[in-house]
């Protein structure tokens, strides 16, 4: 018999497989609890911009019908909710923008189709910055999303959606991407464990690209393990992206035993610079002591080109999402004004479709690109992409992980930043030289500065997600971080 809709809903991942293995719930009632919770709580969240209820009952469904013929899945029957910039068969995919507001993609993300083969079901999609591009989800075109632990604060971004959705209790777990902290920066301020894998590690096939050589497609959920069985899932190589890696895929749930006994934690000075709240840090600092006590060594290192990172993502970033963006010229699809002529149509329809932010990021791209400017801007970025790529590597010669503070500050106000898009981009300041280097990272609960989440970053060499999973999880297993919920009885 299952339980109360509350209690469903606290289960992790992993708890609610077993249960629906042992037959102590149905798919069904999962659904239902998830499609209630979202009910109750969505007026004051706001993560969701589709929810998907028929189709989520009928998935439901069919995997007890499965379960019941004696088939099983490593996500038969578990509910997920799945960021708007992810393209869905017969589901609009907005990527939170009216460039986008009507689009209904004829096929289904890699990511999403593997999800979907291994018997997840779907509630929808999630608010997130326009295009991806933001760090607190207030650029959505549609409406902001509200940070569960305090609505009047940020959820961060660009998938603030997805993290507010796990925190809130209105999915066990959901999909991200991660162009520059995007996941583990929400994550981090919603008190939930998100990681981007290393780059090529999870297929790019129908993510609505923002800056190609930086995207990358990730979990939230509550514990590390819940992360490893998606991660699970996810990865691997695909014919429809070359990108994607064609290294084997572990058993991550396997790779989280054992200790971490013997593991070489160093921590880069640079940052734990000006910045950095003095509760944040505070709460980074115990969480070193927690691994030390759990066995690991932990010692300072330097990655002196850490503060060029902001510098040459913004220039990197808009270059690359000037040409991804191009083709959204209301020609073939997407937002249309009609016009007299064909390039007054491009003009209005750009100047109608995109937000602010987005349009700003296309300016500072088309011109690191433009003739005259591209070797002072754009190919010097990447010379010093290398470098600071070179700073990682020669770190873990040393080190078997990196920790760092995942953002430099608790979830500030709603409104807060949004005049003042260096501040904004600041919120970045120690999740992009991740993304620069093509590195794993995750970021796990680690305290609370009043009231408010703090994350704790990992980093690893490439293709070290089991480790950086291991890690995290020994660290859960010794707090109680991930079990604390917010508006956990509440009702709207």
């Amino acid at each position: 018999m299952a339980g109360s809709d509350s209690e469903l809903t606290q289960w992790t991942l992993l708890e609610a497989r077993e249960r629906l293995r042992a037959r102590e719930v149905s798919a069904v009632e999962l659904t239902e609890a998830y499609l209630a919770r979202i009910e109750r709580v969505e007026p004051a969240v706001r993560a969701f911009l589709t929810i998907t209820a028929d189709e989520a009952r009928a998935q439901a469904r069919d995997a007890d019908a499965r379960r019941a013929a004696g088939e099983d899945a490593p996500l038969l029957g578990l509910p997920l909710a799945l960021k708007d910039v992810l393209c869905t068969a017969g589901v609009r995919t907005t990527c939170g923008s009216r460039m986008l507001e009507q689009f209904v993609p004829p096929y289904d993300a890699t990511a999403v189709a593997r999800l979907a083969a291994a018997g997840a079901v779907f509630l929808g999609k999630t608010n997130m910055d326009e295009f991806a591009m933001g760090s607190s989800t207030e650029n959505s075109a549609f409406f902001p999303t509200r940070n569960p632990w305090d609505i009047d604060r940020v959820p961060g971004g660009s998938s603030g959606g997805s993290a507010a959705a796990v925190a809130a209790l209105e999915a066990p777990a959901a999909l991200g991407t991660d162009t520059g902290g995007s996941i583990r920066q929400p994550a981090a301020l919603c008190g939930v464990v998100g990681l981007k894998p290393t780059y090529g590690r999870v297929s790019r096939y129908g993510l609505v690209a923002f800056a190609s050589s930086l995207d990358q497609i990730g979990p939230f959920a509550r514990t590390a393990a819940d992360c490893a069985l998606l991660l699970a899932v996810l990865a691997g190589a695909d014919p429809c992206d070359a990108t994607a890696l064609p290294d084997p895929v572990p058993d991550y749930l396997a790779e989280l035993a054992g200790d971490l006994r013997g593991l070489r934690v160093g921590v880069p000075r640079e940052y734990f610079g000006s910045g950095l709240e003095p509760g944040v840090e505070a709460a980074v600092r115990a969480a070193l002591t927690q691994l030390e006590e759990l066995g690991a060594t932990v010692d300072e290192v330097s990655l002196p080109h850490t503060e060029y990172g902001v510098a040459v993502y913004y220039l990197i970033a808009p270059a690359e999402a000037s040409a991804n963006l191009a083709r959204y010229d209301g020609v073939k699809y997407g937002y249309a004004v009609p016009a007299p002529t064909l390039l007054d149509g491009y003009f209005r329809t750009r100047a109608e479709g995109f937000g602010a932010e987005v349009k700003r990021r296309i300016m500072l791209g088309t011109y690191a690109l433009s003739a005259g400017y591209y070797d002072a801007y754009y190919l010097k970025a990447q010379k010093v992409r290398t470098l600071i790529k070179g700073d990682f590597d020669r770190a873990f010669e040393r080190f078997d992980v990196l920790a760092t503070p995942t953002s430099p500050t608790v979830a500030f106000r709603l409104g807060e930043r949004l005049t003042d898009p260096l501040a904004m981009y600041l919120s970045d300041v120690c999740t992009i030289p991740v993304n620069l280097a093509g590195l794993p990272g995750l970021s796990v609960p680690c305290g609370f500065v009043d009231g408010l989440p703090v994350g704790l970053q990992l980093i690893g060499p490439p293709l070290s997600e089991g480790r950086l999973l291991r890690v995290a999880q020994r660290y859960q297993d010794a707090t109680d971080w991930h079990r604390r919920y917010p508006y956990l009885n509440a009702e709207y």
